[in-house]
């Protein structure tokens, strides 16, 4: 229900691996944002190919930046074949950490081959802030209307993975 900005793709190389991670830290200590490394030898990702699960189990390396209490981690942890499938809800953080997102993205999108973005805000594609603001009020307000309609529902829960969910019930 909530914006959210999902984005995967293949780095260029090793070295832009390494690369990354470092403007990362950057961009993320300039915001403020906490910082985790990820180096696993052996992980499980969870992906999604044409609507049918993929995950992937093997060695993993990237970094989790936390841009705030009400905002999913960015995690841009990468697989044996320096390729990423994640996504971020900002719904609840606003426009202005959303934004923040998005100038993430933008700031280590050289460093991929390819890289597809699917910005639900809709900032990605346009850079219309105005636009971003009516799909989270447009959330928010369904969310409202759901909440009004489930009493007992909780509202943004805190997952163990580190998410946020819309609403548990």
């Amino acid at each position: 229900m909530g914006v959210t900005i999902h984005f995967e793709g293949s780095l260029r190389s090793q070295e832009a691996l390494d690369d990354l991670l470092v403007a990362a830290h950057k961009f993320a200590q300039a915001n403020g944002w906490h910082v985790e490394a990820i180096d696993s030898p052996e992980a499980t990702l969870q992906r999604v190919r044409n609507e049918e699960d993929w995950d992937y189990t093997g060695p993993v390396r990237g970094v989790a930046l936390f841009p705030g209490p009400d905002c999913d981690p960015v995690r841009l942890e990468f697989d044996r074949d320096l390729y990423i499938q994640e996504f971020t809800k900002t719904q609840f953080a606003g426009a202005d950490t959303h934004v923040r997102v998005v100038e993430l993205l933008r700031a280590i999108e050289p460093f991929f081959r390819e890289l597809s973005i699917e910005d639900e805000g809709e900032l990605w594609e346009t850079g219309d802030h105005e636009t971003l603001q009516a799909h989270l009020d447009a959330c928010d307000r369904a969310l409202e209307s759901f909440l009004a309609e489930h009493p007992t529902a909780q509202r943004k829960v805190r997952l163990e993975d580190g998410r946020i969910a819309d609403f548990l019930t």
